[in-house]
């Protein structure tokens, strides 16, 4: 008898963390489902100024070209002929995205259309933008 009386008061001590650790869970996929993640093309470009600057809100592809003319997509330079490949690729993540071109000012503007091109064989006619700085 005083053996079940000890282990009937040692577990009246525990506390039971498992509900807590469900909620911790369920809020964890919640805040990585509703998440938005900055994309970043891998290299800094100086952006030509314009006036009439939009801010883009869905931008499921960006695409940077630096004053060498060097191509940059999700931080890995790219051959103007895998362009192509790798937005098809990244308009199959999100499909109702836009795409955004930040090409260097000191950029060859023969690049700047050539990439528009390779975006526009991709599949994505809706919105291309060019990105710029206010002036």
């Amino acid at each position: 008898m005083l053996r079940q009386r000890r282990t009937t008061q040692e577990d009246e001590g525990d506390v039971n963390v498992t509900p807590l650790l469900d909620i911790v869970f369920i809020m964890l996929i919640f805040f990585i489902v509703t998440a938005t993640f900055i994309k970043e093309p891998g290299v800094t470009v100086q952006r030509p100024p314009a006036d009439s600057a939009e801010e883009q809100r869905l931008v499921s592809v960006l695409v940077a070209i630096d004053s060498d003319n060097r191509i940059w997509i999700n931080r890995d330079e790219t051959p103007l002929e895998g362009v192509r490949v790798a937005v098809e690729r990244l308009r199959r993540e999100n499909p109702r995205g836009s795409a955004v071109i930040q090409a260097d000012g000191d950029a060859d503007s023969e690049y700047l259309i050539e990439v528009l091109q390779q975006i526009r064989n991709a599949g994505v006619d809706e919105t291309i933008a060019v990105s710029t700085r206010r002036s």
